[in-house]
């Protein structure tokens, strides 16, 4: 198939799903992307090649993507010690996971730019009075209001600047010290503090300090090793608003080609991942590592027309697929997709989504996410790419560094139905709390060292 050339524009004209088309001024939308061409780039280049190498890592089984923030970043509850948290519950899981499962770990937040969501209705409905569906902070207000409701171009501006903010910081912790080993035991959150699963914790970081000491006697010290010191951290987000994208997208000096500089990592989701619309046209254009949701309704062909379009050089990190199925359907619906990757010798990283298909309401009108499903779920991926030879390489969680309550389950600190009404701040769907993202850490690490013990990593040929 022959493509047309590509430009950051070449997307417009094109089917667009889940972008809103009632913006009530069209040229403040456009005053508003062009004052972002203007604007600095918020990642750069060599972030982006870098996190794609190590990807590659990852699609050939030598390492493990951990994938996971905001449900949907709000202008609200945007505060440096929320962001302190998430950040820090991340480096605990990914000890974790690289201390249980011998596994180096490629963290990646949703964070620095997940404002936009798509929705399932495009109008919401309360006591009789119909508006528009909140989108997100990037596009409207979360009040239910006429008002609030009405998309807002300065909404964009304000979103750059907040996440520009969030990577400063972001690159603080990473880089600044918050990240050295030797802070291990500070990681900790106060409201874990007694749980089966703090205790566990507890006793990996006890060890881990202690081979810090025996390798500080040795002469090996976060002041001689870098990599005890800081970590790699980016970012992504759904490249939803393609107006947005193309405002930030740039050419790169050094190489001639193009990086969407709005995060190292973008990926396509599950509802706009139609091969002759948008957003499909402007992600093969980038050279970014890019990710895409996979989920019921796609056909191994399809995919592997996907595949051809986005990854035609059959790059080893280029592209991550998020699987998200939900618990109950994992084990039907991925194992042909995964067999038709392994059979045409396609690269790719596999992560598992466990959140999105295990949205459930309750009685009282709360949507929320079992944990016992979403860890069958991750259980379940894993043991249908391990049947089909393929690396199960990462997992993508909606999770927050709040003490929230919006997940229902987990042993070490039990949600009930009714705790949902006491902490849910979420401005869009449920999120694990630390205390239960923490435990999953641990679920998965025991996962991938039982995999990995009985079989081997099995990499891709």
């Amino acid at each position: 198939m022959t493509q047309k050339r590509w430009s950051p524009s070449s997307w417009r004209g094109m089917p667009a799903l889940h972008i809103p088309d009632d913006y009530p001024d069209v040229q403040a939308l456009a005053d508003a992307e062009t004052e972002l061409k203007g604007y600095p780039p918020l990642v750069f280049a060599g972030e982006a090649q870098k996190l794609k190498q190590r990807l590659g890592e990852v699609a050939m089984g030598k390492a493990f993507l951990l994938q996971g923030g905001d449900c949907a970043e709000s202008f609200k509850e945007f505060h440096p010690d929320n962001l302190r948290d998430m950040f820090r519950v991340k480096m605990q899981m990914a000890v974790v996971l690289t201390y249980g499962a011998g596994q180096p770990v490629v963290k990646v937040g949703r964070i620095a730019g997940q404002f936009g969501k798509p929705r399932s209705s495009p109008v919401e409905v309360r006591d009789g009075i119909t508006l528009p569906s909140y989108r997100g902070d990037n596009i409207n207000g979360m009040e239910f209001s006429p008002e609030s409701r009405v998309p807002d171009p300065n909404r964009l501006i304000k979103a750059y600047g907040q996440s520009a903010s969030t990577l400063n910081l972001l690159r603080a912790f990473s880089m600044g010290g918050y990240a050295n080993l030797r802070n291990i035991h500070q990681w900790n959150l106060g409201f874990v503090e007694g749980s089966e699963t703090n205790e566990k914790y507890k006793v990996m970081a006890e060890k881990i300090s202690d081979a810090m000491d025996f390798m500080d006697a040795c002469g090996v010290t976060p002041d001689t090793t870098p990599q005890m010191a800081q970590t790699d951290y980016y970012t992504s987000h759904e490249g939803l608003l393609l107006g947005y994208e193309e405002a930030m997208t740039r050419i790169d000096s050094t190489s001639g080609r193009w990086y969407d500089t709005s995060a190292h990592m973008l990926w396509i989701g599950n509802r706009t991942r139609q091969l002759d619309h948008a957003h499909v046209e402007f992600f093969r254009g980038i050279d970014n590592p890019i990710a895409m949701k996979v989920g019921e309704g796609l056909e191994p062909d399809e995919l592997m027309q996907l595949l051809d379009v986005l990854n035609p050089h059959n790059e080893a990190g280029r592209i991550t697929l998020i699987a998200r199925y939900g618990h109950d359907k994992v084990a039907k619906g991925l194992p042909s997709l995964a067999r038709a990757v392994k059979r045409e010798g396609r690269h790719v990283v596999w992560s598992c989504d466990p959140m999105h298909g295990n949205t459930i309401k309750t009685g009282t009108g709360y949507k929320t996410r079992p944990f016992d499903n979403i860890l069958s779920e991750v259980k379940g991926f894993m043991q249908v790419l391990h049947s089909e030879n393929c690396w199960p390489g990462g997992v993508h969680f909606e999770m927050t560094g709040q003490n929230v309550t919006e997940c229902v389950g987990g042993s070490a600190q039990v949600v009930r139905e009714e705790d949902l009404s006491s902490r849910y701040h979420t401005h869009c769907d449920p999120r694990l709390n630390a205390t239960q993202a923490l435990e999953l850490a641990f679920q998965i690490a025991e996962e991938l060292k039982s995999y990995r013990k009985d079989e081997g990593v099995r990499l891709a040929s």
